[in-house]
């Protein structure tokens, strides 16, 4: 559900939960969850026409719209409802180096749950 991180961080917040710690675990986790998209780019491919498999062509059309204009830049929007799992699956399928997925897509998911921190805190309201 996208969105769903988002929540259950704020929920966490309003229960006074360390700030700086349930922004490294959702950073963490978010970003642990390209590199299974990255793996399944990078070593599953061939199974994409199987029903089961979590991407659609269309999806990876889309994506592959992004890859081709920004190139592995294009990771610092992972954090985006469903295209940001069709980027870091794309990634996988580029061969975009994993030192480079971790660092872009970390960067993209920490600066999202930032955000939604400053939010939260009323700094940015």
């Amino acid at each position: 559900m996208p969105f769903s991180s988002e929540v259950t961080l704020v929920a966490l917040l309003a229960k006074s939960y360390p700030t700086v710690g349930l922004w490294a675990v959702a950073t963490l986790g978010n970003t642990l969850g390209a590199v299974v998209n990255w793996v399944l780019g990078r070593y599953l491919i061939h199974l994409e026409s199987k029903p089961w498999f979590p991407f659609k062509r269309h999806q990876r059309q889309r994506a592959q719209g992004w890859f081709q204009q920004y190139g592995k830049w294009s990771l610092l929007f992972a954090w985006l409802p469903i295209v940001g799992d069709a980027l870091t699956f794309l990634a996988g399928v580029m061969r975009v180096p994993f030192a480079w997925l971790i660092v872009l897509t970390a960067i993209g998911k920490g600066a999202r749950y930032a955000v939604v921190i400053a939010v939260y805190f009323g700094v940015l309201s």
